[in-house]
């Protein structure tokens, strides 16, 4: 048993767990949430292990490993530079969440599941085997993010003329998770409103209707379906989000209590075994980008699909139509961009870098 830290760097900052390698599911020693910007991850992350090594040492402790999860390339490529000399080990997010969701007891080695990934900065789709931990397919859309929620609150309280600072905003959204009404004031003119949880489902419908769109043309074109849907991200937390998205997907769903720190605490695990250098998830094939169907199209393919009377090759049909439409330029309205696995679609597959074996599940 040593004693490790474990840290999730994205676009809205980086959080950090301290603690056992043994007891990531256990209350760590110490935890930090520093906010950041997505052109500034890496000082985010650097500034969450000073404060962590700060609290070790206070314990008379040494931190004897570190780990950091990263989303996308960029991302791991801003934080490796900026490591230098230090020994921290960069991790793919999907194979930490993996890992920590697998030690927990939550998903087993014998099924794929479909890990719904939503931070600030957009959803994250990836489609996993758990039992040979490999990205069968994933998919990315920036249109349903934590911050599209920010802004659509921030319109939201416009309307009765407060106007609280972009900050105020995430805290308001973030409360709404825990309690069923809050209320924001402008700093300004002392106006204040009042916001009910239903009040920010309601504006967020939209967005997650279009996630559980995004989920059902990644099931429908899977070769292994996925057995259940995960919930990661601090945005999973509001409960009627959870309830809006379970009556949309035909998959039973996962929920840890913490899902903002699911990737954190997945990290430790990787801290245990390594000390600096980069663990990659296997990957099944690198994509190209694919544009997402026109909305008509997309909406005749989900009327069908629930019909019952749609064929894998109609699909097909259906996605090649939809690409000779967007390659001739036509613009459609609302029209996201999904990156699949790799934004360089000629980049060869990452070489898989073995990591320690899974500790057993704990027991109870």
């Amino acid at each position: 048993m040593v004693l490790v830290l474990g840290v999730s760097a994205g676009a809205g900052g980086a959080r950090a767990v301290l603690t056992h390698s043994d007891q990531p599911h256990l209350p760590p020693i110490d935890r930090c949430h520093v906010p950041g910007t997505p052109d500034n991850v890496e000082a985010a992350v650097f500034e969450a292990v000073r404060l962590m090594r700060a609290a070790a040492s206070a314990r008379d402790e040494l931190i004897t490993g570190t780990a950091v999860t990263c989303r996308c390339a960029p991302h791991a490529d801003t934080v490796r530079a900026a490591a230098g000399i230090e020994r921290v080990t960069i991790v793919d997010e999907p194979l930490a969440q993996l890992r920590y969701l697998r030690f927990s007891g939550q998903v087993s080695d014998d099924a794929p599941v479909l890990l719904y990934d939503l931070g600030s900065s957009g959803l994250t789709l990836t489609h996993a085997d758990t039992g040979t931990e490999t990205v069968l397919e994933s998919l990315h859309s920036a249109a349903v993010s934590g911050d599209r929620y920010d802004t659509l609150l921030r319109q939201r309280l416009a309307q009765d003329g407060v106007q609280p600072e972009e900050d105020a905003v995430r805290r308001h959204r973030e409360a709404l998770s825990r309690a069923r009404v809050i209320t924001a004031s402008d700093p300004d003119t002392g106006g204040r409103a009042v916001i009910t949880r239903s009040d920010l489902a309601e504006l967020c419908s939209q967005s997650v209707r279009r996630s559980a769109t995004l989920v059902h043309r990644l099931v429908d074109d899977a070769e292994e379906p996925p057995h259940a849907l995960v919930l990661l991200g601090g945005c999973a937390r509001n409960p009627q989000l959870r309830a809006e998205l379970a009556g949309l997907v035909d998959l039973p769903l996962i929920y840890d209590p913490e899902p903002e720190y699911v990737s954190a605490r997945g990290a430790v695990l990787v801290a245990a075994g390594h000390r600096g250098g980069e663990v990659r998830m296997r990957r099944r094939r690198v994509g190209a980008a694919l544009a997402a169907l026109p909305a008509r199209a997309a909406a005749a393919r989900e009327v069908a699909r629930q019909a019952g009377h749609e064929h894998r090759g109609d699909r097909r049909a259906v996605l090649a139509a939809a690409g000779v439409t967007a390659v001739l330029g036509a613009t459609v309205a609302g029209l996201l961009i999904f990156g699949r696995d790799d934004p360089a679609p000629a980049a060869p597959p990452v070489a898989t870098i073995e990591v320690a074996d899974t500790p057993a599940t704990p027991p109870g």
